[in-house]
């Protein structure tokens, strides 16, 4: 251990729902961690600290090697190597086989492709919204719908699935699910897969343009390799970004002023995604490495097996990196975030999150422009113990507002 360093656990509590935890902010950029389950390994809350580990091939993301800082019943359960297919929690050659079969699906072109089926789902949404209201949770009416049809879309998934995926997801990153609950979760979502791939098979899939349909085509992969593969980006592939459209309007409407800037200039529509991704940052405790062989870093050796958690809303608040950091601006260049990861593990849908945040968010602000909440901010309730972090519910109104309208702040 470091001399003078006491490995003390994460620590989690947020002062505000848009803010990391106060004494995580005030460690040093890489300090001593102790994991539930005994372990001592590291957290790196600096900028460059975490951005140099997540590119350093010396780190690992293999789940057998990975220890869990948080949810107690996750953490004594020593996870197994990942299946075929769970690409995320494997290192090279492994992991480069998945990427390169599926970065041409994730890539600017095919998200061009996608975009005016992101724009169709996001009129949908806000018509439905109008004819119902003039209140809604815009979790469910409006920020989970939206990317659960598109990823259901680029993989070819059918649109009435799409419930069964989201409860599935939210299971399994709440990280005080049981490891049963979360096998339950898994196994839906699988089963989901299973019967698309079955139905492709038999001449009856929903498309042959899908994702899964190429990848079935390639002869490539066994059917337990696109079972975990179709499990995988349904999970990553909506949840995050439901997580984002969520909170990012949960901290619009609280900022009135940065909210009429952006509805006032569409041309910051760009640069407003990117200091969201940066300010929220929701990614909050599963980002996780850990040392191959011993790794001298930031002043610090880090022993081979030593898990480290990269506190990616800390490093993205980092005053080094970005100044006035705890200030958003939607006009901020603040291109270099975190927010995606960084290296080959970095997020591989990250330009089609960035396209459905822009067009939802910008349409949102159009047709609702009066949009507040429906409660005190206080009352909304936050997903303190999900390792995607957001909002559980996030009631909203419109028209006329009452004479005592709860209070924005």
């Amino acid at each position: 251990m470091s001399d003078g360093q006491t490995a003390q656990p994460l620590e989690t509590d947020r002062p505000t729902p848009f803010d990391p935890p106060v004494k995580l902010r005030e460690r040093a950029p890489l300090s001593r961690l102790a994991y539930p389950d005994g372990h001592i390994g590291w957290v790196a809350t600096g900028y460059g600290v975490t951005r140099a580990i997540l590119a350093d091939p010396r780190f690992s993301t293999r789940r057998e090697l990975l220890h869990q800082p948080v949810g107690r019943e996750r953490a004594h359960q020593r996870p197994t190597p990942a299946p075929p297919g769970i690409f995320p929690h494997m290192d090279p050659p492994e992991h480069t086989r998945y990427r390169r079969l599926l970065g041409h699906h994730f890539g600017p072109r095919r998200v061009a492709e996608l975009t005016p089926a992101i724009r169709r789902y996001t009129a949908e949404a806000l018509d439905a919204m109008a004819d119902a209201g003039p209140t809604a949770d815009l979790v469910t009416s409006f920020a989970m719908p939206i990317p659960a049809l598109v990823i259901c879309e680029l993989l070819g998934v059918p649109p009435q699935d799409r419930h069964v995926v989201q409860a599935a997801t939210a299971v399994m990153n709440d990280l005080d699910s049981t490891p049963e609950q979360t096998a339950d979760a898994v196994g839906s979502i699988i089963g989901v897969i299973r019967g698309l791939l079955a139905r492709l098979r038999a001449g009856a899939g929903p498309s042959d343009d899908g994702l899964l349909a190429h990848a079935m085509a390639t002869g490539d992969l066994s059917d337990d390799e696109l079972g975990n593969l179709g499990m995988v980006l349904l999970a990553t592939g909506h949840l995050p970004t439901s997580s984002m459209l969520a909170l990012g309007t949960f901290v619009l409407l609280t900022d009135p002023a940065q909210r009429a800037r952006l509805a006032a200039d569409p041309e910051l529509a760009e640069p407003a995604v990117e200091e969201l991704l940066r300010y929220l940052s929701i990614l909050q405790f599963d980002v996780r490495r850990t040392a191959l062989v011993d790794v001298e870093i930031g002043g610090e050796v880090i022993a081979t097996g030593e898990t480290v958690v990269l506190a990616l809303p800390v490093a993205n608040r980092d005053p080094e990196r970005f100044p006035d950091p705890d200030t958003l601006d939607v006009a901020r260049p603040a291109t270099g975030h975190l927010a995606f990861g960084h290296g080959i593990h970095q997020c591989l849908g990250q330009h089609l999150a960035r396209t459905e945040l822009r067009i939802a968010l910008t349409a949102l602000l159009e047709r609702f422009p009066d949009l507040r909440l429906a409660v005190p901010a206080a009352e909304v309730p936050t997903r303190d113990r999900m390792a995607v972090y957001g909002v559980d519910r996030l009631p909203v109104t419109w028209g006329a507002a009452p004479a005592d309208r709860p209070d924005e702040r």
